[in-house]
């Protein structure tokens, strides 16, 4: 077998299988090395790599960390662990759902009439195969006409981060901003935190801006941060170590599979595991060693002030570092213990009330805690993402400062303090050690809209609110700046009128689906084009799809940047030909610009191998290796700090030393109160200068939310769903993998033979609603109707359900969805008042049987929606919406 090199043409070879090497992961952080075996210019498999077959062990060496604990060694194996989504990745490459050519809606006509537009077809009217150039004559056309109509910012440019296939010179997110940027501006949509809201909203104002100036996850910078040493501090000092959100057996899957090794270890040196979740999870399964603690979805808030309470009552927290290190505990004291105008203590009784979880095992869970050294884990899921997040946002850091967070092995584990040891040249990009997306250049416009607000915007002409349009990679502070859709008149400020998208998943990745669908379907949105490889989600809404390059057909340079075993650096030659007549975000922009007569101010004149060269002469990889040396080897492992191991992990220095090394916070010191909260929104009641048990109520005394099971709407919706990430899927990527379809956990076969996604019920709670095992669900709200099929397990908090997010939609009629996809029915009103993120799950829903009458009258009512092409290899697809 011979192994390709950076050569573009090498792949295609008819005597024999020809090797790439690729970093196949989707979330636009690179994953484990992993071999692709090709032949015929055709993908023959995909496989594990060995990091060791082009350099030597003492090349290695210098690359290689080493974890000991107990007499047992942990390191890095020569044998890289993919995640299972990279090895299934021939089956989307080559998905039957596969967009091969450029569509057009089939009654829709670009020029703004109404009349031809027909918006609110959007969704039920099929597609049309076109020629690119046919494509591109339609995208310039409107380009110019709404530019010259309305002006540029008229134009949304929809996906610029994440939830993308891992790609760098070709982008899969921004590319369209870059040409853009170059005809005047845009309207750019804004990253929320989305996986992290509740920090973001909430410990952010305990502890700080956070890592990167954002995510409020962590420790910041200045207080010698250092994320690399996290997971050594747990090795060294942890005895027991919360899950509190979020499965990470199965989020893992965004880059490797190195937490399964990485928990194994942990239990083999004698590690206790707890996780606290509605759910039990594949962390929980998959762990001999790990308790289940069953809660409620969103009432983590209790469950952590009935900790608090036996903390306090029975003197285990770290009294002297509250004293030194924090300010404002007094507040939140006489919050638990009643003494304050509420005058309610939060027992452990009252917590049980409200999570769920038994009165004594509140009181053992925090014992247990307090007795052992605890370091807490947190990922994507559970409380972070829900009505009211930055409530356990600040609770959990609560919890976290009572045991002297910064102490050795009291730390937070999150995603981004996933990687191992710090490297000497390491960078903060998604290609951590190569410059190539610099390419991607942001028009500093003066008009944004943060994504989770589009609807509404595209609705009622106007947004306002609080955080900087960058809303991730901000201070705290930012969070009190007010800003507003349409901008000024003088700033170029307009309605949008042309949404261009490059990461087509809006409605089934963030907040209130059905509400985007409604948004998408009106007048305003006079041409809707989305770039994507499959057609899907978004795109089914689209008047233009235009057929995108995978990873694996691109020529390009990607490495890996967090959870993997060992970052790296790599080129990544196509793999295969490409399907159909796809390409790349990059060249559709260069098209484009040639057009407009703006071709090198995006591609500077240079070919793509200059391109990654580029990248590489503007990395520091150039310190460690040739790029001659580079070129033949394919990938490189950089060296690390010889001092990685005595690098101060986490809030360490803050331990040690709060008065040299302060937090950003206003007093330097972990805020149990925030003044800042205090000042500048005075009346928020939903979220206060210091965290509370926050359970909303009507619109019309000025909540938000009613999302508990202590308002009115549970009287009519009175099942709370957890809606976290799915084992099968990334976000919505890899749904039609037919390898993952055919387990028997990631659908269900309905009586009608059509697959469901399954809603997760325990024994309890189906029996009282006539519900059996494999029964078509009618899941819903008044937000709409999303069917699934029955799984009845213990594994379920009764009172709950589990839908896990991401499955296709699959429209039956508005606000009727066939294809689970959950997020369509997730409120549409955001975390709170002034935080603009996503709820998108511990939201309110009923559960019942679909009876035959009403799956009748559907199929009656809509009978195009039931008579689409469904294979049930992989479900709805390209066929079903392509007119041939």
């Amino acid at each position: 077998m011979k192994e390709g090199n950076t050569d573009a043409k090498a792949v295609v070879c008819a005597e024999q299988e020809i090797t790439t090497l690729q970093s196949i992961a989707c979330g636009g952080t690179g994953g484990e090395l992993t071999a692709v075996d090709a032949k015929d210019g055709k993908i023959v498999r995909i496989r594990p790599y060995r990091i060791d077959s082009r350099y030597t062990p003492e090349e290695l060496a210098g690359s290689l960390w080493e974890l000991e604990a107990d007499g047992k060694t942990f390191t890095p194996p020569m044998k890289s662990a993919p995640n299972y989504f990279a090895l299934a990745y021939k089956n989307r490459v080559y998905s039957k759902n596969r967009v091969r050519y450029p569509l057009k809606r089939v009654d829709w006509e670009p020029g703004g009439d109404p009349a031809k537009i027909n918006a609110a077809n959007r969704g039920k009217s099929k597609f049309v195969r076109i020629t690119w150039d046919e494509a591109l004559d339609i995208l310039e056309g409107e380009l110019r006409r709404v530019i010259d109509t309305y002006g540029p910012m008229s134009v949304l440019c929809i996906g610029e981060d994440g939830h993308r296939e891992s790609k760098d010179l070709h982008a899969g997110g921004g590319m369209h901003a870059t040409l853009m940027s170059k005809l005047g501006g845009y309207t750019r949509e804004t990253r929320t935190p989305d996986s992290v809201e509740g920090w973001y909203w909430g410990a952010k104002h305990v502890w700080g801006s956070g890592s990167n100036k954002g995510l409020g996850m962590i420790a910041p910078p200045q207080t010698g941060y250092n994320s690399w040493n996290i997971i050594k501090d747990i090795t060294d000092y942890t005895d027991l170590v919360c899950f509190d959100a979020g499965d990470w057996e199965l989020t893992q899957n965004y880059g490797s599979q190195f937490w399964s090794r990485l928990l194994k270890f942990w239990e083999e040196i004698g590690k206790e595991f707890v996780i606290v979740d509605p759910f039990c999870n594949y962390t929980a399964v998959c762990h001999e060693t790990m308790k289940w603690i069953p809660i409620l979805p969103n009432t983590d808030t209790a469950f952590d002030f009935g900790v608090m309470y036996v903390w306090i009552t029975e003197g285990l927290y770290d009294k002297d570092y509250v004293d030194t290190h924090t300010i404002g505990f007094e507040k939140v004291r006489a919050y638990v213990l009643g003494e304050d105008e509420e005058g309610v203590p939060k027992t452990p009784a009252w917590a049980s009330e409200r999570c769920g979880v038994p009165e004594w095992t509140i009181k053992a869970f925090a014992r247990n805690v307090a007795k052992k050294v605890t370091s807490h884990a947190h990922f994507s899921s559970g409380s972070v993402k829900t009505p009211y997040s930055h409530e356990p946002g600040r609770t959990g850091a609560y919890l976290l400062a009572m045991q002297g967070l910064g102490k050795p092995g009291v730390q937070q584990l999150h995603l981004n303090a996933s990687s191992m040891a710090k490297e000497n040249i390491a960078r903060s990009t998604s290609a951590p050690f190569s410059s190539i997306n610099q390419c991607r250049m942001f028009y500093p416009n003066a008009q944004s809209i943060p994504r989770t607000m589009i609807a509404s915007a595209l609705q009622t002409g106007k947004a306002t609110w609080w955080g900087s349009p960058c809303i991730v990679y901000v201070d705290t502070a930012e969070q009190f700046q007010e800003f507003n859709y349409p901008a000024p008149a003088e700033q170029g400020g307009t309605k949008v009128h042309l949404l261009w998208s490059e990461k087509p998943c809006n409605m089934n990745c963030w907040d209130g689906g059905f509400n985007y669908q409604d948004a998408i379907r009106t007048n305003e949105v006079e041409c809707f084009v989305t770039n994507h490889q499959w057609l899907e989600n978004d795109s089914l809404f689209a008047d233009l799809v235009l057929p995108v390059t995978t990873c694996l057909e691109d020529n390009d340079s990607m490495g890996s940047s967090m959870i993997v075993s060992m970052r790296h650096a790599g080129l990544t030659p196509p793999a295969c030909e490409r399907v159909g007549e796809s390409k790349s975000d990059f060249e559709i922009a260069c098209e484009l610009g040639e057009r407009f007569g703006v071709r090198e101010q995006i591609d500077l004149g240079m070919t793509q191998d200059e391109w990654i060269k580029y990248g590489f002469d503007q990395s520091r990889l150039t310190e460690e290796i040739t790029w001659e040396e580079y070129q033949e080897k394919g990938y490189y492992f950089p060296k690390l700090d010889p001092n990685w191991k005595q690098l101060p992990p986490g809030m360490r220095q803050f331990y040690e030393d709060p008065e040299n090394f302060p937090l950003d916070t206003p007093s330097g010191k972990i805020e149990f109160w925030s003044q800042a909260l205090a000042d500048n929104f005075p009346d928020d009641k939903e979220r206060q200068p210091m965290a509370k048990w926050i359970t909303g109520g009507p619109a019309e005394e000025g909540w938000t939310h009613d999302e508990s099971l202590w308002g009115e709407r549970c009287k009519d919706y009175p099942l709370l769903i957890t809606a976290n990430p799915a084992r099968f899927r990334v976000h919505v990527q890899g749904d039609d993998i037919k390898w993952f379809r055919e387990i028997e956990t990631c659908k269900v076969k309905g009586p009608d033979g059509y697959l469901y996604e399954p809603i997760w019920m325990a024994p309890a709670d189906a029996a009282a609603r006539g519900i059996t095992d494999g029964d078509i669900v009618k899941l819903y709200n008044e937000r709409g109707i999303v069917l699934t099929a029955a799984r009845i397990s213990e594994r379920i908090m009764p009172g709950s359900v589990m839908v896990n997010k991401g499955s296709r939609v699959d429209p039956i009629a508005p606000h009727i969805d066939r294809g689970g996809a959950i997020n369509l029915i997730s409120p549409t009103n955001q975390v709170s008042k002034h935080c603009k993120g996503f709820a998108v799950t511990g939201y309110l829903v009923e559960a019942e049987k679909l009876s035959q009458d009403e799956y009748d009258g559907w199929k009656r009512d809509y009978p195009e929606a039931f008579a689409r092409d469904y294979d049930p290899a992989i479900g709805i697809n390209y066929n079903s919406w392509v007119v041939e």
